[in-house]
């Protein structure tokens, strides 16, 4: 079992990475999250799950563990494939997610494609304890506690801007929560505008 990959990273789309560890090239299956993470880094480590049947054998990287955790309960979940977990992960950050499926937020749930009314309700029902257990609410309470120190206001604006002009959620908030860190009393349009030219 492989547990993290550390090398060079020789390749990278929104979906996939290469990363060369040994001489060898794995391609590894990403999320935004992942990606908007990675993407200036010339050496990576992610954090791994393997998935293997008969037809395949595939790798899905992560930049962090609580993200991994997330995605392998997302599976274990009936009827959410990998692809539909890395959906998932794609349409908001890990803190997001923790805090949709704790409050029971099925509408945002089924605001992912691919993701109904049932499935929504099945996240949150199997999920909800479980995400408890592992302690990850009061991790992406730390993680997430850092969006608090920025005029959510501008930032959720800011994010809904640049998501109509269809940049990644996660990596638009991400982007954004940075200016906004850099620059606290910045209007909504300045931020876009600095935003756009990093995204």
């Amino acid at each position: 079992m492989i547990e993290y990959l550390h090398g060079q990273l020789t390749e990278i789309t929104p979906a996939l990475a290469i990363v060369e560890c040994g001489g060898v090239g794995y391609g590894v299956n990403i999320s935004l999250n992942t990606y908007s993470s990675i993407q200036q880094q010339k050496e990576v480590k992610l954090w791994i799950t393997e998935i293997i049947r008969e037809d395949t054998h595939q790798l899905w990287g992560f930049a962090g563990r609580i993200e991994r955790a997330l995605f392998l309960l997302l599976t274990s979940v009936s009827g959410i494939g990998s692809g539909t977990a890395r959906l998932v992960l794609n349409a908001m950050t890990p803190a997001d997610l923790c805090n949709v499926i704790s409050e029971g937020n099925d509408k945002m749930l089924k605001q992912v494609k691919g993701i109904g009314p049932k499935a929504a309700q099945r996240i949150i029902v199997e999920l909800k304890d479980k995400i408890g257990s592992l302690g990850m609410e009061a991790q992406t309470q730390s993680t997430g506690g850092k969006t608090q120190d920025v005029n959510r206001e501008v930032l959720e604006e800011a994010v809904s801007a640049l998501t109509m002009l269809g940049f990644p959620p996660a990596a638009s908030h991400k982007v954004a929560v940075q200016l906004l860190r850099e620059h606290p009393e910045a209007p909504v349009e300045q931020v876009i505008k600095w935003a756009l030219k990093i995204l």
